[in-house]
């Protein structure tokens, strides 16, 4: 079974804890903090690979979580970070934050792409050896990994998308212009999967073929298999609609041509902007006036026509030339750009409660809102920082804090940020 949509949940790695220790060994005295920070959690990292055409394996598996870092240990030793998870994809998925629909990352190219982020390993009690605070007794636990629910969707990386109605010769052609064996028969619905082939014309010159089944009148609207393959489309640089010009099953080609553009359209009107020549199958069958008829049809609306017998590859160089022809002066397969994270309006952040602790002149806040915060903030921008801060007077942080005893000077510490209190 073709499966081109799949809901999974993610779950990072945790970072390991810091330890508290202190050196212990023969003939020094007051050996001071030794211990270790965790280790980092492992990511969550997505793949793309070529022998995976489907996402079924996601029907099977669908919770996917990293291995926790190692706790630090003794004499400074730092825990061992964890290894990523890497989830493997075909080409073409795209990654969207099943809450909210926001595209998180198209799998397009072989790059690997981290989608989530294990947790940093907590300090160990070394970290926080001052000469004025020489014996720590306390170390900071690691950070949860980040966790979230994703939908996949595959989106068929291709150059070229054959539309038509069924039983058109959709099939039959790209059998016969390239390497791929898909199921023909005499029948609607046939092919009941899209189907990918390589046209190799030789010199270098080749593109990607695909076969999108399922469309018929009410496809935009889900009628038949065509809602579940019109995405396949939406990436295609070029349409070849094919038209049973000859109406060999009672049907009128002008009207078919007609339907399939405007289901094209409803699904996605960008679909009808695209690039597109029209194919007239089955010419065998059809006399020379409703040939010449058709042709003055689709080329009064703009597009280029070509009569063909796909079954006996009849005339088909002249459509595969004309394709190259056209790819050659259009832009690469499209590829969707990740939406970035909504940032939230300071105001819309209400009094919140925090967990505040003293350790030896150490103040450590923490809770869950918090954490998000700080992995969405830069610290290295300017305006990001300013936003952080306004966040955490407007939280009622900052007067937490105050209420806590802090003073001038003293350190606070945020997860793995770690400043000092100014007034």
């Amino acid at each position: 079974m073709f499966i081109d949509v799949a809901k999974i949940k993610l779950k990072a790695g945790d970072g390991g804890n810091g330890a508290v220790s202190f050196h212990r060994e023969k003939y020094v005295a007051s050996g001071g903090p030794d211990g270790g920070d965790g280790g980092r959690g492992g990511d969550i990292v997505f793949q793309t690979d070529t022998n995976i055409s489907t996402l079924q394996d996601f029907r099977y598996k669908r919770k996917y979580i990293a291995k926790n870092g190692e706790n630090g240990g003794a004499r400074r030793c730092s825990g061992k970070s964890a290894e990523s998870l890497v989830v493997r994809v075909p080409k073409g998925t795209l990654v969207k934050d099943a809450e909210t629909g926001r595209l998180i990352a198209d799998l397009s190219t072989d790059e690997p792409q981290v989608i989530l982020k294990g947790g940093r390993g907590g300090w160990g009690n070394a970290h926080f050896a001052t000469p004025t605070r020489q014996t720590p007794r306390f170390a900071k636990p690691g950070t949860p990994g980040e966790e979230l629910e994703v939908q996949l969707e595959l989106k068929l990386l291709a150059d070229v998308g054959l539309v038509g109605f069924p039983n058109v010769g959709k099939s039959t052609l790209i059998s016969v212009v390239s390497a791929a064996k898909p199921n023909i028969a005499n029948y609607h619905f046939t092919t009941i999967t899209p189907v990918l082939g390589v046209v190799d014309l030789g010199e270098g010159n080749s593109y990607v073929i695909a076969d999108i089944p399922g469309l018929i009148e009410g496809a935009g609207e889900g009628v038949g298999l065509g809602h579940q393959f019109l995405r396949h489309v939406e990436r295609c640089r070029m349409l070849v609609h094919i038209v049973d010009v000859s109406g060999s099953e009672g049907r009128d080609p002008k009207e078919d041509f007609r339907i399939i553009n405007e289901e094209l359209h409803k699904f996605n009107p960008e679909l009808s902007e695209r690039p597109m020549i029209v194919a007239g199958n089955k010419c065998d069958l059809a006399t020379d006036e409703q040939i010449a008829d058709f042709k003055d049809f689709v080329e009064e609306q703009g597009y280029d026509f070509f009569p063909i017998m796909a079954a006996i590859r009849y005339d088909v160089d002249p459509l595969l030339n004309k394709i190259q022809e056209m790819l050659s002066k259009l832009p690469p397969v499209r590829q969707y750009e990740p939406e970035p994270a909504p940032v939230k309006p300071v105001e819309e952040f209400e009094k919140t409660k925090v967990n505040i602790t003293n350790h030896d002149g150490v103040y450590f806040v923490e809770g869950d809102w918090l954490l998000q915060l700080i992995n969405s903030i830069n610290f290295d921008d300017y305006e990001s920082l300013q936003y952080f801060q306004r966040v955490l007077n407007n939280t009622g942080v900052i007067d937490a804090l105050r209420e806590a005893g802090v003073q001038e000077g003293d350190t606070v510490s945020m997860y793995d940020l770690e400043f000092d209190f100014v007034n």
